[in-house]
């Protein structure tokens, strides 16, 4: 009686167990949060569940990029910025950080950049894996940062760790990370979602001191590279998601609940910070006036500079879906009707997407927007330098698509109820092809042959892989391939001011004194930058010393040391040509009396000068004079030790 018992109330809890409702898998879709639910296991708490995707996404991003700890620097800013720039490779000294503060160098004022290289050479010296290594560990803190910030205004941890992962894996981030010379784009995000942060911790508790907050990490991100200029744009877009503090525009956020205000007033907030971004703007012109740096009107016109805004916009968005052709430099160029066309037709098509979907999906709108309003300082619009984009442009403002991009795939896959198991599946696939294409990418990195070898297989008439290919080759000693990239530097550029000195050189050592002079004239007559004119004409004195005008020569090398005081090489080339008068001299006097002593004194002076066969002949004149004269036969016998030296 009693195991009959047992086994009816045993039945009893069976059924009733079973006759409970059971939710159907399509409708654990139904909305965002049931899709997080799903994804995260229940079994942790949030802040483990954090914790254990960051150092995940921490790991996978420094195995990615791990062969950048062997890459040496490049010849591509990395010496202006850092090897031959004593203000830096001295290290961290008060004189050096006095310079970073107050001085504005390549065309930038960045201190907080220029202190963190002069930081790296304090630590690593010239080791090139030691300012990798701070370079790739920047670009770990701000895809954790990024990943934490937005996990904990959305509370969408699925989803910001697969923005957060994108982000870490493109491989159009990767001129970021693996460019020691671009540190500053490292730092600039690095305060600026720091600065996002400190934002969020604002709006819970508005207050001056949080504020303040806010403004310094954004003074800290302007001195680093001004490009987070839109700073204050993208706030008002946060205002209105995921932050939902736009009084009037729906309800407040319940994933980080903050206090709502009307637009006016949330505009007003931000205007201390739009008066620092102006203030980093009209400082960053200047800055690059004076480098030079910003191409007259003539030379790209208005309409040329907002028909390659537009193309920009369109090239992003299409290398962010298909990275491929990618490389260090692109050649600023006229575009064809039909480029125009496509460009006009991807921004259209992405714009009519957008407002398509964007009723309820305010994520669209504003991903969307931060994409097009991050990129405006670096678009083209006020042209600086040659280039008509680049892959570091894109670091920032990419992580608006990626938002808006899995925001939206994630709301579709809950309406449709795909399984969660298939959308892993499907991301970690795309995932896996990115991280093969960014390795690949990382590896054009590991000499300045690889990367400007690559450069030219995928870009077109491209005058700065070609110029610093040129050099590459040079520091090979390949001097005849060198110089025909040289040369194709200068048929892609003739007004490249570095290339024309190349070139100006390459024809010296060949013998063709005209056109080398030519060269150095274009110089003086298109630059004003004073390293490249004391370059020109430190090389016109030597090619009138050559032909033997030494009166114009001795007034060229001035010049150059005018313009480059700290230049030991017009030095010595006075000192020569005060050695060769004096050669000269000597040698009619030896004419008059020729002694013996007079001969080695003659020696002396040619062999000063590098005319080691004249210096020959006239040590043997001496010793044919006096064949027991010590030195004559001493100076000989070093001669004829150095047999490259020597004339046969």
């Amino acid at each position: 009686m009693a195991v009959a018992k047992r086994r009816r109330e045993y039945s009893k809890k069976v059924a009733k167990k079973q006759s409970q409702p059971r939710a159907h898998p399509r409708e654990d879709y139904g909305t965002a949060a049931a899709s997080e639910a799903v994804t995260n296991s229940v079994t942790l708490p949030p802040w483990k569940k954090m914790g254990r995707m960051a150092g995940l996404l921490a790991l996978v991003t420094a195995a990615l990029y791990s062969p950048v700890l062997m890459h040496p620097f490049v010849n591509y800013d990395d010496g202006s910025y850092v090897v031959l720039n004593s203000h830096v490779n001295s290290g961290l000294r008060w004189q050096n950080i006095k310079w970073a503060l107050t001085g504005v160098a390549v065309g930038m004022w960045h201190p907080v950049t220029w202190i963190s290289h002069q930081l790296d050479c304090q630590l690593f010296g010239p080791n090139a894996g030691g300012h990798h290594a701070t370079s790739l560990l920047l670009h770990i803190l701000n895809v954790v940062l990024l990943f934490f910030l937005l996990s904990r205004v959305t509370g969408a941890i699925g989803r910001s760790g697969l923005v957060a992962a994108l982000f870490a894996l493109h491989p159009l981030n990767v001129q970021s990370v693996a460019w020691v010379a671009e540190r500053k784009n490292l730092l600039c995000t690095l305060f600026f979602l720091l600065a996002l942060g400190a934002y969020g911790w604002y709006a819970q508790k508005p207050e001056i001191k949080r504020y303040l907050a806010v403004m310094a990490l954004f003074v800290l991100g302007l001195a680093s590279k001004p490009m987070v200029i839109t700073f204050p744009f993208v706030l008002l877009l946060l205002d209105f998601w995921p932050l939902q503090r736009v009084q009037g525009w729906g309800g407040p956020s319940t994933a980080f609940p903050v206090q709502q205000a009307p637009i006016s007033k949330l505009v007003l907030e931000k205007l201390p910070l739009f008066a620092l971004s102006c203030a980093s703007g009209v400082m960053t012109v200047v800055a690059q006036r004076s480098a030079e740096a910003i191409p007259s009107s003539s030379a790209w016109t208005l309409q040329w500079r907002l028909e390659n805004s537009l193309y920009g916009y369109a090239t992003y968005l299409w290398t962010a879906l298909f990275p491929q052709g990618l490389a260090p430099f692109y050649p600023a160029a006229y575009l064809t009707f039909g480029q125009m066309g496509l460009a006009a037709g991807v921004l259209v098509a992405v714009t009519v997407l957008v407002w398509k979907f964007h009723s309820g999906r305010p994520y669209l709108v504003s991903g969307y927007l931060w994409f097009l309003g991050t990129l405006v300082p670096v678009i083209g619009i006020i042209q600086v330098g040659a280039q008509s984009r680049a892959d570091r442009y894109a670091y920032i403002p990419l992580i608006g698509v990626f938002i808006a991009v899995v925001w939206l795939l994630s709301d579709l896959g809950d309406s449709k109820g795909i399984a969660v198991r298939s959308r892993i599946e499907a991301a970690a696939v795309v995932l896996a092809v990115l991280s093969v294409i960014t390795w690949q990418q990382v590896a054009y990195w590991r000499s300045s042959a690889d990367l400007w070898t690559h450069a030219l297989q995928v870009t077109q008439s491209n005058f700065i892989a070609e110029a610093n290919l040129g050099a590459t080759l040079a520091d090979m000693g390949q001097e005849d391939e060198a110089f025909k990239h040289f040369e194709n530097a200068v048929r892609f550029r003739p007004d490249d001011a570095l290339s024309l000195l190349n070139v100006g050189t390459g024809l010296v050592k060949r013998g063709r004194l005209q056109e080398a002079s030519e060269r150095f004239q274009t110089v003086i007559r298109i630059s004003k930058d004073p390293d490249r004119l004391a370059s020109a004409y430190r090389g016109l004195g030597v090619v009138s010393d050559i032909s033997g005008d030494r009166i114009t020569a001795r007034k060229d090398f001035l010049r150059a040391m005018q313009l480059s005081p700290n230049s030991s090489a017009d030095f010595y080339n006075l000192s020569l040509l005060e050695s060769e008068d004096g050669a000269e001299k000597l040698s009619q006097e030896v004419v008059l009396h020729p002694t013996a002593d007079n001969y080695v004194q003659l020696g002396r002076m040619l062999e000063a000068i590098r005319k080691f066969a004249d210096a020959q002949q006239a040590y043997q004149k001496a010793l044919k004079l006096n064949p027991n004269l010590r030195e004559a036969q001493q100076a000989l016998q070093n001669l004829k030790s150095l047999p490259d030296r020597v004339a046969p």
